[in-house]
């Protein structure tokens, strides 16, 4: 494991969610870097998304507490982005005005708003597409336009949940690609749901591994992995294998 000195961007103490008697996640504890890439994995149905869902509020936690910058969250005040698994474009806007609604639901100036719609659009190759609609584009070129609109709100926390779990592993790969870019450029703290264990040991730079439910870390694994990551080098084998039977046998 190498030092890392960036300060804590989120703190999660003790957090237990229960729906009636059901217990879902069970004191869970675990910070996450500024700018860090961390993945979580674990077993169907073990509440990855109970907990993205207790960070931005839709949820709220039976017992501890979720904070940013040491704060509690609070979506008026942190900038929190979210991508879906499904494709959650609007589909009576273009595909520019689709990359620059969050920007409009920030009141950021016209100006400024249509120069980052600009930059995101080329960054994510759709500038030919920004007329278009979604139902005009196919599978990649969708979640391309979620991406963008998600980067250019310029989040302090990007979560995502499954985001490519639809796609082919040819189209997955590429997204993947793109999502590095862009997170080495902008260094976003980003938190990324999976079950796809190669998915989460070729993107992550530190993986927990959850439990079933009630659901625990089970491990926390730093990825020292050297990118741009080949999936077929031993090292990479090795680290998924070893992910693998963590969950194999929860």
């Amino acid at each position: 494991m190498l030092e890392d000195n960036r300060k804590d961007k989120v703190k999660v103490t003790h957090l237990t969610k229960k729906f009636d008697d059901l217990l879902v996640l069970d004191d869970i504890s675990f910070t996450v870097k500024e700018g860090e890439f961390l993945c979580i994995v674990g077993p169907t149905g073990c509440g990855k998304t109970t907990f993205l869902n207790s960070l931005t509020k839709l949820y709220k936690p039976t017992s501890g507490e979720i904070l940013i910058n040491d704060e509690p969250v609070d979506l008026l005040k942190h900038n929190i982005a979210y991508i879906f698994q499904e494709y959650s474009t609007m589909p009576w806007l273009t595909v520019e005005e689709n990359v620059g609604f969050g920007l409009d639901i920030k009141k950021i100036p016209k100006s400024e708003a249509k120069e980052k719609v600009n930059e995101y659009l080329q960054v994510v190759g759709l500038e030919k597409y920004r007329k278009y609609y979604p139902d005009q584009l196919s599978a990649s070129m969708l979640q391309r336009v979620v991406i963008a609109r998600a980067f250019a709100t310029e989040p302090e926390v990007l979560l995502m949940d499954e985001p490519y779990g639809q796609l082919d592993i040819e189209l997955r790969f590429r997204l993947e690609d793109e999502l590095l870019k862009l997170w080495e450029r902008n260094k976003t703290t980003v938190i990324f749901i999976t079950h796809n264990i190669e998915e989460a040991v070729y993107l992550g730079e530190r993986i927990l591994v959850l439990t079933n439910k009630p659901t625990g870390i089970k491990k926390e694994i730093y990825n020292n992995i050297q990118r741009p990551r080949n999936i077929a080098a031993k090292d990479f084998v090795d680290l998924r294998n070893e992910v693998t039977d963590l969950i194999k046998w929860w």
